[in-house]
């Protein structure tokens, strides 16, 4: 009986001293990385950012986690360093920090620094941090991954800093033209241009805002017949003709991220993705299917969040330029005052179509 009691301590003495590793495994989980984009998107729809801002707002923090997961995968990835516009080198990987759990905590410091509502990412934060504590990963581990983070965090942001948004914040608000052809708000709450000096934005691969121009819009001509009016008669037609299948297409579509709804005196609104979030979402859709793993579905992130940057900046460089007027306005001032589109008509000029540049 002595016997038996002996060996069964010792097996317990055996297995209390054998290292748990069983987090090194759960660490490759590219699900880790997945709900912090999903964390940033319900925050980035909660605090209602237009579609160009949101695009910045998934843009840097998915930069950071890239740099470091290029780093310990630098056999399969390349620094972004003087490949992005005015980015350095960044700071190299410390030897105890996780290069996986440094990309996530990374990745949320930086979001949180581009929100509103910090205490939602706070909470997240938390939330994760006893996810890590519970999978057993080495206390030295998360906090050498979390310095390592806040050290890229800090290059990005400063990064950041010297994209001109900040300055544009002060710039003035869109003016007005007189003049049928040029945009103007629409109802029901005929808001101010959202980014009108969005082309003052650094980009990122682009060498300027305009270095890829669309072709010029078609020229205002109201009269029946030219290639403007044809257009313009095909959306008062179509839109009070819709097909099932037209429709769903547009609720697919629908990524207004602010639609305001009024009934008598009442106003409410409701509260969407935006475009870019939109296409955030589907590559999280195509790097489930392809079974990305970790830095492979970083890498999938990264490149649809500089596109979509890019994107945006050049889209509102035409826009503003052109200031194409919204067919809303003339069909409700030429054909049917009370028309309305099946979607609410976003605050910005028509012209290129945000959608298909992105």
């Amino acid at each position: 009986m002595i016997k038996k009691t002996y060996f069964f301590v010792l097996a317990l003495l055996i297995i209390g001293c054998t290292p748990n590793t069983q987090y090194k495994t759960d660490l490759q989980d590219p699900e880790l990385f997945q709900s912090a984009v999903k964390n940033l998107s319900d925050i980035i729809v909660y605090d209602i950012f237009s579609p160009p801002v949101a695009s910045r707002v998934y843009m840097y923090p998915t930069i950071a986690a890239y740099e470091i997961i290029a780093q310990a995968n630098s056999s399969q990835y390349k620094s972004l360093a003087a490949q992005l516009n005015g980015l350095g080198e960044a700071p190299r990987i410390t030897e105890k920090a996780n290069p996986k759990l440094a990309a996530i905590y990374a990745y949320n410091i930086i979001g949180k620094s581009l929100i509103f509502s910090e205490d939602k990412m706070e909470a997240y934060q938390e939330k994760l941090d006893q996810q890590i504590k519970d999978m057993g990963v080495p206390r030295s581990m998360r906090k050498a991954s979390m310095v390592y983070a806040q050290s890229m965090a800090d290059h990005i942001l400063q990064w950041a800093s010297k994209d001109m948004y900040n300055q544009t914040r002060t710039y003035p608000k869109y003016t007005i033209l007189e003049g049928e052809k040029f945009w103007k708000p629409t109802p029901p709450d005929y808001m101010d241009g959202i980014e009108p000096h969005w082309n003052k934005i650094r980009t990122l691969v682009l060498d300027s805002a305009n270095q890829f121009s669309p072709k010029p819009p078609l020229t205002f001509d109201l009269k029946k017949g030219s290639p403007f009016q044809t257009q313009l008669q095909e959306v008062y037609e179509v839109g009070d003709n819709l097909t099932e299948e037209q429709f769903e297409i547009a609720k697919f579509w629908d990524c207004n991220p602010y639609v305001t709804h009024h009934r008598g005196h009442a106003m409410f609104a409701t509260k969407k993705i935006t475009p870019g979030g939109h296409w955030i979402g589907i590559t999280a859709i195509a790097t489930r299917k392809a079974k990305s793993d970790f830095a492979a579905t970083i890498n999938a992130y990264t490149h649809v969040s500089v596109a979509l940057f890019d994107a945006f900046i050049s889209c509102w460089d035409e826009k503003w330029n052109t200031l194409v007027v919204r067919p809303e306005t003339l069909i409700n001032k030429h054909y049917d005052e009370e028309w309305l589109p099946l979607l609410q008509t976003p605050p910005f000029p028509e012209y290129t179509s945000g959608h298909s540049v992105i």
